[in-house]
């Protein structure tokens, strides 16, 4: 029987039990001593709104000195890296977050190699934490992996463009992916609907895995549940980010202003920018964090396990042939010695029959009683 949460035995008393009912208190403990860490990444073509989305997540500003390019210097740019790292408490809670930016994607002429850079960097960092895992200090792992990247698909089209069914294709299985629809203000609610359709349907049929959410428990509450099917029906996310405050209906939120209206970031009716940050921060943070490290990294570690095992047969093959040249090198040296020393007996059986015939030539022959020579 259970009372209270804690296990009743006949005869006990209430106040007596075991005690691992206080084992989730033993885990939040260490964990809100430990602490959580976050890596996000942003991609998605110059103009798009990446930075200042981030910002308006995160309720900073984090490339206030950041240079944008022209555009004759946008003609050969490069996918650059830019990595920034910062440390948020929240009602005694820590988070170390690190934003993954990547300027100058799809920003040249010839973009057919601008996913590479992107690739290897979510590489890298698999490979780092496998090296780390496999050492022999591994009590302070620093986890650097990308638990979720956010794409950013352009709002001016008609779907998906063919470099983004390219990078979403190359990233899909490294990483969580998370589609979308930047500077959704632009688009009235039907073209925003149509957009996501078309989108939905580019991404099935091309076969892209993007981040799909866990079924909830049978034990939650309908709220929740609720929550999760709105969360589930807004991919991609129609977003609009500012980092400017303005005043509407008498008090001051962020967003923008048009000469037609004011475009509130958080109002849900303008765009999906709450569920998102609801979404990647409130909810399912820790299972962005799961699927990481149960899916993508345990597909990268079989990979590379399964390379080294061929590396090493290949190897030892390897090792075998070169031993045998050696031991096939002795082999003909020995039979050459065996043929040289069979060929100096010989001649010497050869010599010693000659000399026995000299010397039987040479003897003094008896006749009777007087000696000849």
């Amino acid at each position: 029987r259970m009372k209270d949460n804690r296990p009743c035995l006949p005869g006990m008393e209430d106040d007596e039990y075991i005690g691992f009912a206080s084992l989730p208190e033993q885990v939040h403990r260490k964990a809100m001593r430990k602490g959580f860490d976050f890596t996000l990444m942003v991609v998605g073509e110059t103009g798009l709104g990446k930075s200042t989305l981030i910002n308006s997540l995160f309720l900073m500003d984090l490339y206030k000195d950041r240079k944008v390019d022209n555009i004759e210097e946008r003609i050969h740019k490069t996918v650059e890296m830019e990595k920034k790292e910062l440390e948020i408490e929240e009602r005694g809670v820590k988070l170390k977050l690190t934003i993954v930016d990547t300027p100058g994607f799809n920003d040249s002429i010839n973009a057919e190699d601008s996913w590479q850079p992107v690739l290897d960097y979510v590489d890298g960092q698999f490979d780092a934490y496998y090296k780390a895992e496999s050492g022999l200090n591994r009590k302070n792992i620093q986890d650097t992996r990308v638990h979720c990247c956010l794409y950013f698909i352009s709002p001016y089209g008609h779907g998906l463009k063919q470099a983004d069914v390219m990078v979403m294709r190359k990233l899909h299985h490294k990483v969580n992916l998370i589609p979308l629809i930047a500077k959704s203000d632009m688009l009235t609610r039907q073209e925003c609907r149509r957009l996501k359709d078309r989108i939905l349907e580019e991404i099935q049929r091309h076969r892209i895995d993007v981040y799909q959410f866990p079924e909830c428990d049978s034990d939650e509450d309908e709220e929740f549940k609720q929550q999760d099917q709105e969360l589930k029906s807004c991919l991609p996310f129609a977003v609009v980010g500012s980092n400017t405050v303005v005043e509407a209906g008498g008090k001051k939120v962020r967003g923008r202003m048009y000469p037609w209206g004011i475009v509130e970031v958080e109002n849900p009716l303008h765009s999906d920018f709450t569920k998102l940050r609801r979404m990647l921060i409130s909810t399912h943070m820790q299972d962005l964090k799961d699927m990481t490290c149960e899916v993508h990294y345990e597909n990268y570690r079989a990979e590379r396990l399964s390379g080294a095992q061929v590396t090493s047969h290949a190897d030892r093959g390897k090792l075998k042939r070169d031993s045998a040249a050696p031991m096939e090198a002795d082999l003909v040296t020995d039979r050459l010695l065996r043929e040289k020393e069979e060929e100096i007996r010989r001649m010497a059986e050869v010599v010693a029959k000659m000399q026995a015939q000299l010397q039987s030539q040479n003897s003094p022959r008896v006749y009777g009683s007087v000696a000849q020579v």
